[in-house]
């Protein structure tokens, strides 16, 4: 039971302060080939961008356990969150396809992923989304990912239009394009960078790197408090996705599950 007390207390101020809070929307939007393209907000913050793939334990734990974080310690007024689904998928030119490494689901879920960060236009709400997603990956559930949308008083609509009508697609291709140009070029995922500086295996420790990075007046609270420096740990193994799905199995058994449906969050009120 402690592993689910531990989760429940992680989830439930998360899903609460991103849609009581309205204070941290992304900035304004530009419409490049029909698609909206977020711009920064405020110069003075440090882009973070997390390039991941839907279905990768590795990333699904750290959406769930580390980057929401970020909304916690009120990082997020300081950040520009970038969040870009594709990860090794990659495009078949003999039948026109796109094929992603954990199979057809995970192309669904990354082009579902990228039509919420598309269309909802705030990172509350689409950070909720995706966390929800990632948490159901990570119990085994991920083709429930549907729930997530009345368990977080989302509408379905804007974002399944956005799949259906191939917007998501298109957003999957820019995404390709983008991973594709990584420099150095991405060798494990999460790939965690800031202000276009890749942390690498230090990837959990990406506070650091962002408050380093930023140089602003503003100072967040996660700014204020210790620290490990930058690269001073330096994990020499990655997440072992054999511990990932036994710490999965701990959850699953010792909770309801169904359980994240008892965060009902009071609906959306405008988009």
């Amino acid at each position: 039971m402690g592993s689910c007390e531990s989760v429940f207390k992680i989830l439930i101020p998360l899903l609460l302060f991103l849609f009581i809070s309205p204070s941290h929307v992304t900035g304004s939007f530009a419409n490049i080939d029909g698609i909206k393209v977020s711009l920064s907000a405020n110069p003075a913050n440090v882009n973070l961008s997390v390039y991941y793939e839907t279905l990768s334990p590795n990333c699904s734990d750290f959406f769930v356990k580390n980057l929401e974080s970020v909304f916690n310690n009120d990082l997020i007024s300081i950040i520009n969150l970038r969040l870009v689904p594709w990860g090794n998928a990659y495009f078949n030119k003999s039948n026109n396809a796109i094929v992603c490494k954990h199979g057809p689901d995970e192309c669904l879920l990354n082009e579902i992923e990228a039509c919420a960060i598309n269309v909802l236009n705030n990172v509350n709400k689409y950070y909720g989304f995706i966390y929800c997603i990632e948490f159901l990956v990570i119990e085994g559930r991920h083709k429930d990912w549907k729930t997530c949308f009345d368990t977080l008083g989302l509408p379905q609509k804007p974002v399944l239009n956005c799949y259906n009508s191939g917007n998501g697609t298109k957003l999957a291709q820019q995404y390709r394009t983008e991973t594709a140009h990584l420099v150095p070029p991405h060798t494990f995922l999460p790939w965690v960078v800031v202000d276009n500086q890749p942390t690498r295996n230090d990837y959990e420790n990406f506070t650091a790197y962002v408050c380093k990075a930023y140089k602003g007046n503003a100072v967040p609270n996660a700014c204020k408090s210790p620290s490990p420096g930058i690269n001073s740990v330096q994990k020499t193994n990655l997440i072992n996705p054999a511990n990932h799905v036994s710490d999965a199995k701990k959850w699953t058994s010792s909770t309801p599950a169904k359980r994240i449906s008892r965060f009902k969050i009071p609906p959306v009120r405008s988009l």
